[in-house]
């Protein structure tokens, strides 16, 4: 069965630092555009970083670019989400998605995960 799941979210103080993962199951993740993206409550779902199938290309989006970085283990079939700095402004919960080209565009990229919640707060 074709699956993406995330995990690794939880509560954390700001400032402090979480590692996301993706992991696929029931396909190859390494053909795959892997993006992560964020939604927090009445907000829409907004790009946070992709990567390419190769490994050569990564995109942050301003608001972490500095903060969270993106890395994939083909071997694990798993891409993980390394976030340090945390501000209460980045909670929301978090997906990881599988798409055709590197891109923060949410509707690029068919096939999501169910989500894993993260929330910065002291």
């Amino acid at each position: 069965q074709w699956q993406l799941v995330e995990s690794g979210g939880g509560l954390v103080q700001p400032g402090g630092s979480l590692r996301l993962s993706c992991a696929a199951s029931g396909f190859t993740l390494e053909h795959y555009v892997i993006g992560w993206f964020r939604q927090a409550p009445g907000k829409e779902r907004e790009g946070v970083s992709c990567i390419s199938t190769n490994i050569r290309s990564t995109i942050y989006a301003d608001s972490v670019k500095g903060r969270f970085t993106i890395s994939r283990d083909n071997a694990k079939n798993t891409v993980y989400l390394q976030m340090n700095s945390l501000k209460p402004e980045d909670t929301a919960v978090y997906y990881c998605a599988a798409g055709p080209i590197n891109s923060l565009i949410p509707r690029l990229y068919k096939d999501w995960g169910q989500g894993t919640q993260v929330t910065v707060s002291s």
